[in-house]
């Protein structure tokens, strides 16, 4: 694929921020121009190697699409002209594509530089757009990029791709966008920010920025009243946040783990999970593994600890239920709950329209969300994908595991997706095709018949001793030690104890 175009939003940075984020988040979360775009935001740009009196104008030099949002305000002069200004003049001297949009229905209230700048503009034959708001800008946006690339770098959208990114923006909820003034960004989980930021770097094939940026670039955060401070979005919030529930209770996730075929009155454990998303998710992950069975079995000379469900279907369901679910209800909640022969993961709100459960379980359906930004973050990080195949794999590792397909449902305002477990019968279980074990093949091509019996005694009884081999494959001290220490030297025995009370133990196990 061709190197992706870099788009250049200018404007009054501090009047247009918002405008700005939307812009960006668009172009991250609409598939088609995140496969061919980067949007480009000067103020979180690394500097110029080199010193430069305007260094928001190298900055340009490397873009492919100028866009240009003017409202009332001109901006500081930076000699005679605005930053803004000398971005145009330059976009027009590199002859870039130049997409212009102005904010309100009449001229009246703009500053006497500004209306010059417009008139500007009109003389260049640009034409331009109007908008109120950035819920309107966004469609016109949408349509003026993707036109800019099919006539510019002959770069077009399919009919479907120009119909998905539309309905996206249609369907996306108010809740994610909005803007959290009392939390900025030094109030998130650092780490999970600067795994962010690589991932962003690695996608967009650019040099890696401060951690801010790639959170400014993708639409997640804002710039404050402070050239240094940035505030959250809900989303940003959701995903980057230690404890989102404090703010939005609809963020905690409900876990319960029962005996029975129903629910009971005594559950065998419980859970509610206020974390991170990515480590709720994590922690949802541990709470099950904890609570469900892990039956044993040898494939050659390995012990399997094999798991009574899928992990692949289990983050799936999971990673659909935050992903997609709706957070402008805030009185409930996703919930987990384990029965003795199923799992099942609820979230609020039906699939969006016109998705069907038909369509969902024919695997015949365009990806959409609700919750655009929250999903294409965790895109991002590689824990989910955006092209509507995670129904698919869910169910591919259900039936590969040896368990029954995935039955979806809607029931009292909730999606639900249910996961049949083998209920007693871990026969079903299949061992995975993919397995590797600690004793791979080569190991086991170097190894003799009494270290094969050595592993296989180690299996059933959890230890071994000199004096077992010695006994049980009649072979003199120095020979049994000899075969254990080969098998510690290959890192599949560990020592414990000492003396008479010396055992050697597996080091190797899938657990």
């Amino acid at each position: 694929m061709s190197q992706k175009k870099r788009i250049f939003i200018s404007s009054v940075q501090k009047e247009l921020e918002w405008e700005r984020a939307a812009i960006s988040g668009l172009i991250a979360t609409d598939s088609f121009l995140l496969q061919h775009c980067i949007p480009v935001l000067f103020e979180k740009e690394p500097p110029p190697s080199r010193p430069s009196s305007k260094p928001y104008l190298e900055a340009l030099r490397d873009c492919a699409v100028y866009v240009l949002l003017i409202a009332n305000e001109y901006g500081h002069p930076d000699g005679d002209l605005s930053a803004t200004h000398h971005e145009y003049r330059l976009a027009q001297e590199l002859r870039l594509p130049t997409i212009v949009f102005l904010k309100g229905t009449a001229d009246t209230g703009r500053s006497a530089e500004s209306r010059a700048l417009i008139e500007e503009v009109k003389h260049a034959g640009h034409t331009y757009k109007r908008f109120h708001d950035r819920e309107d800008l966004k469609p016109e946006m949408l349509r003026a990029i993707m036109r800019t690339l099919a006539d510019e770098f002959g770069i077009n959208a399919t009919e479907s791709e120009v119909s998905e990114g539309e309905h996206q923006i249609d369907s996306a909820s108010a809740f994610e966008g909005a803007v959290l003034s009392d939390i900025s960004v030094a109030a998130l989980d650092q780490e999970l920010i600067n795994a962010f930021n690589h991932q962003v770097a690695v996608a967009d094939g650019a040099q890696e920025l401060v951690p801010a940026a790639a959170l400014h670039a993708r639409g997640l955060i804002v710039r404050g009243d402070t050239p240094d401070t940035f505030l959250a979005t809900a989303a940003a919030f959701v995903l980057f946040g230690s404890k989102p529930a404090h703010r939005f209770p609809q963020c905690e996730i409900l876990i319960d783990a029962y005996d029975d075929i129903r629910i009971t009155g005594r559950p065998k454990g419980q859970l509610n999970v206020n974390a991170p998303l990515l480590h709720a998710l994590e922690q949802v992950l541990k709470f099950i593994d904890d609570h469900t069975f892990h039956p044993r079995r040898v494939v050659g000379l390995n012990n399997l600890r094999l798991d009574e469900y899928p992990v692949t279907a289990l983050r799936e369901a999971l990673l659909n239920a935050v992903a997609h679910r709706s957070y402008d209800d805030a009185s409930r909640k996703v919930s987990v709950r384990l029965f003795r022969n199923r799992i099942e993961v609820a979230s609020p709100g039906y699939p969006l329209k016109p998705l069907t459960l038909a369509k969902l379980r024919r695997g015949v359906y365009r990806p959409c969300s609700r919750n655009p930004l929250i999903a294409q973050t965790l895109a991002t990080l590689d824990k989910m994908e955006q092209r509507g195949s995670g129904f698919a794999r869910m169910r591919d590792a259900m039936l590969d595991h040896g368990l029954d397909e995935p039955k979806l449902d809607q029931q009292d305002g909730f999606f639900v997706i249910t996961l049949s477990g083998p209920d007693g019968n871990y026969d079903r279980i299949r061992t995975p095709d993919n397995f590797a074990g600690a004793v791979t093949p080569a190991i086991e091509a170097r190894l003799n018949e009494r270290q094969r019996q050595i592993l296989l005694h180690i299996q059933q009884e959890g230890f071994v001793t000199n004096k077992w081999v010695q006994e049980a494959l009649k072979v003199v001290r120095d020979t049994a030690y000899r075969d254990i220490q080969e098998l510690v030297d290959l890192k599949l025995l560990q020592k414990t104890g000492s003396g008479r009370s010396t055992r050697y133990v597996a080091v190797y196990d899938s657990a």
